[in-house]
């Protein structure tokens, strides 16, 4: 007898590990989001490993409505599907879609926007979900970075905009922090006047103007650019009880005109090395 309820205690389990093994697992916030009218939010849902963008499919939906918000079909974002609402306001960052980052950024916010939204992921024959919910802030605290992408060449510094567009007192500035949203990374946190990196790739490399802040200016200076510093930053500020963010696009990574310059000289002294070299053989007396 005992025997047996064992056996039925393991085929329970085994049957929901194997539920939980066939699942697709989405990640999302922790908590809700909360921002101001008029402001852009980006709600996070992504995968931890995307293997194959074949037959991958991701749809953001209002849970309440089942209200199209943004469709990403046959490897393209589908806009004509969206919601009339919607149109212009929500994207996709299209070019992380690969990376396994299918956030939605949805700019002018307003009143009727608040509530939950599900991420749902199709991938083959796999499917996993994510519920993200908004709250809007009657009181405005605006928050911009840089509309376009920002080129950049390795080895050089970059400056990613981020900008409070509201007369907030400098005191009133609790937390601001930058994310690297595509890898889920805290990149620098100010906090009780004071900015660090606690993160190891990023550590003695970035750093806010002290003088800027007061201003709400809290652009952060990147040094040194490496190709694997690609990708979305985010910048979130929290003053007076309000939260907002704005997203920079960190793209186009090359080489410096000093880097390709080293390049042609050792090349060319390469060269020069390998002809000295030949003459002075073909100079030399044969036995």
């Amino acid at each position: 007898m005992l025997d047996l309820k064992m056996r039925g205690s393991s085929c329970v389990l085994m049957s929901v590990l194997l539920m939980i093994a066939d699942g697709l697992i989405v990640k999302g916030p922790s908590g809700p989001l909360v921002a101001p009218l008029g402001s852009s939010v980006v709600l996070p849902c992504s995968v931890h490993e995307l293997l194959s963008v074949k037959d991958l499919e991701v749809e953001w939906r209002r849970t309440d409505s089942e209200t199209l918000v943004h469709l990403y079909q046959d490897g393209e974002s589908r806009t004509e599907s969206q919601q009339q609402d919607y149109q212009d306001r929500a994207h996709f960052f299209t070019d992380q879609i690969q990376h396994g980052n299918f956030s939605l950024r949805l700019d002018d916010l307003r009143a009727e926007d608040e509530g939950q939204y599900k991420c749902k992921v199709y991938i083959q024959q796999e499917s996993g979900e994510t519920v993200v919910q908004i709250k809007v802030n009657a009181e405005r605290l605006r928050v911009s970075g840089t509309s376009r992408s920002i080129s950049a060449s390795v080895g050089e510094d970059v400056t990613l905009n981020c900008s409070v567009d509201s007369h907030i007192p400098p005191g009133d500035f609790e937390e601001v922090t930058w994310t690297k949203t595509d890898e889920d990374i805290q990149v620098l946190l100010y906090q009780d006047n004071e900015a660090h990196s606690s993160n190891e790739r990023y550590r003695d490399r970035v750093e806010l103007f002290p003088s800027e802040i007061p201003k709400g200016n809290f652009s952060l200076r990147l040094k040194s650019v490496r190709t694997e510093d690609k990708g979305v930053y985010m910048c979130q500020v929290f003053a007076g009880g309000l939260s907002a963010n704005a997203t920079v696009v960190l793209d186009q990574l090359g080489f410096s005109v000093v880097h390709i310059m080293m390049l042609i000289l050792c090349i060319s002294a390469s060269g020069s090395g390998l002809l000295l070299f030949c003459l002075i053989y073909c100079r030399s007396p044969t036995k």
